[in-house]
């Protein structure tokens, strides 16, 4: 078993890692000045696609880094997960960046059409981050493997389950209805993308120790 004081980062698949996360924050970051605001609703609107860009690729990090941690060597499924892992955080600027920036050369059904189908993309490709975030949470809970105390193997558990159902739930977002249906005029479909956030983030507010796997002493 490996204790958790024990745990040690992996230089080159945290490098990597780190590449990635960063690359694909700085091209939503050069979004921004991809085209020049026509008013000062768009300049908020581009900074709030931002931010919620920002929240994703940290959020994401965040448990991918805890999860890197514990994990005591490469395997060909670790490695191939990682991999999928980075190509899936890659694509997130581009698809966000096609929902929310529109060609003003189309019209609004062919824009909506693009929209809705970027935004399912999307969903799929979140969903996608954290069934593989569940895949390594697995692995870490499989008491046989002894990589964490019981008690700590249970909090990994609980992080698999949770990531499986929020992985569960973006995948019926895709579900034309929940971009038909809109609430404020903002489909309902990009409501549903705050949910891992939300998770998280209070779920870390609340019990601290079930995000970040650290039991209180």
């Amino acid at each position: 078993m490996q204790p958790q004081e024990e745990r040690r980062p992996r230089p080159r698949i945290e490098t990597l890692a780190d590449l990635i996360f960063g690359l694909s924050l700085s091209i939503g970051a050069l979004a921004l000045i991809a085209d020049s605001p026509a008013s000062v609703n768009e300049i908020l609107s581009h900074i709030a696609a931002f931010g919620f860009t920002f929240l994703i690729l940290i959020t994401a990090w965040l448990v991918y880094t805890t999860y890197m941690s514990v994990l005591p060597h490469d395997t060909k499924w670790v490695t191939f997960l990682n991999v999928s892992l980075l190509m899936l955080v890659a694509l997130v600027p581009y698809l966000l960046n096609s929902v929310e920036l529109a060609n003003p050369s189309l019209s609004a059904a062919e824009s909506s059409e693009i929209r809705d189908f970027s935004s399912s993309l999307f969903a799929l490709d979140l969903a996608g981050i954290m069934m593989i975030l569940a895949g390594f949470a697995h692995v870490i809970s499989m008491e046989e493997k002894r990589l964490v105390a019981p008690e700590l193997a249970s909090l990994f558990r609980s992080g698999r389950n949770r990531l499986v159902i929020l992985s569960l739930i973006l995948v019926a977002s895709v579900a034309p209805v929940f971009w038909q249906w809109t609430l404020f005029g903002v489909p309902t479909r990009l409501y549903v993308w705050y949910a891992p956030l939300i998770s998280y983030w209070v779920g870390r507010a609340v019990r601290p120790d079930s995000r970040t796997y650290r039991l209180s002493k």
